[in-house]
Order: structure tokens, then sequence, then C-alpha cells
């Protein structure tokens, strides 16, 4: 209890807010236990930051976001079925893609590998088998997402690469 109040108390106070109020909005009691563990996530990943000066992500592309200019082609299908096509600069993540773009895909880890809220589902097969095998942190954060299926993926793991140009997502 004392470590996790020191997690929580070095979060930024944006975050420390949503903790608040993840712990008082729900009755119940095993809903409150696995948002205080998604909490007591993303607060580990903030503590590693201000000790070490980077997040600990899990896959290391997850955090790059500068670099080359050069873009591939995504679409984020949303749920009403509307396409939003967006250029995607190689080596950003299609959580930060999605973000940049004004697409609603949440984030709520902050890509720090600790929910599984930016689920998507990869709608062309072919696209999939090029994605890089996930890592065991990500499969068990994918039994946690809602409509899993055989092509899902989190959208904080999925880097672009010229190998997606024309990758779809819902």
């Amino acid at each position: 209890a004392v470590m996790f109040r020191h997690l929580v108390t070095s979060l930024p106070s944006s975050l420390r807010s949503n903790w608040q109020a993840i712990a008082s909005s729900s009755p119940s009691g095993s809903h409150i236990l696995s948002s205080l563990t998604d909490v007591y996530r993303v607060a580990a990943s903030h503590v590693f930051y201000q000790e070490f000066g980077q997040v600990r992500h899990h896959n290391s592309a997850a955090s790059t976001s500068g670099g080359s200019e050069e873009t591939i082609t995504v679409t984020f299908v949303d749920k009403e079925g509307k396409d939003h096509t967006v250029k995607a600069p190689i080596g950003k993540n299609l959580l930060e893609v999605a973000h940049d773009n004004e697409v609603d895909l949440e984030g709520a880890c902050e890509a720090s590998l600790a929910c599984s809220t930016c689920h998507v589902i990869v709608e062309n097969e072919e696209y999939f088998k090029r994605l890089p095998e996930p890592s065991e942190d990500e499969l068990d954060m994918l039994d946690l997402a809602f409509g899993l299926t055989e092509t899902s993926r989190l959208g904080c793991q999925v880097i672009a690469s010229r190998e997606l140009d024309g990758l779809r997502v819902r």
C-alpha cells in the first residue's frame, strides 16, 4: 500500500485525477481492483521515467515519434463504419497516429502496455501477417479486450512501416 501510494503521488496531476475518478466511480470491488492494477502499471511507468528518463514501453519503437518524414497511408474505420484515411509517419504507433489525426482511439495507459483500450482489428489478414508477432504482455492485455478476433492487436504496438502502407483497422 505504501509503494502504491508513492507511485500515485508521483503521477502528473492529470493522471492523479484520473486515478481518483477511477477509484471512486465503481461500486464493484473487482472493477476497482482491476482499475487500480492498471493505474499501478501506469504509475510505475511514470516513476521509471522520472528516474531513468524514458518510459518503459514494451516495444521500443512505440516511443519513437520523430525522425523520418516518410509516411504511409492508414485507414481507421470508426464505430459507424466511416473511413478516416490518414498519413502515418514511419516509426509511429497507431495510437499516436490516431491521436495526431483526431481519430477516436482510446489509450488509457499512454502506450505503456497496461490496458487494452487501444484494441484494433486489422481488416485484411494479409496485412496482419506482415506485423511482428505480439509479445506475451500484449497477448495478456488482448485477452482483456472486448470483441477479440484472430486479427486483433493493440494500436500502441502496431508501428507504421513501409510494409503496412494501405493498412485498414477498425
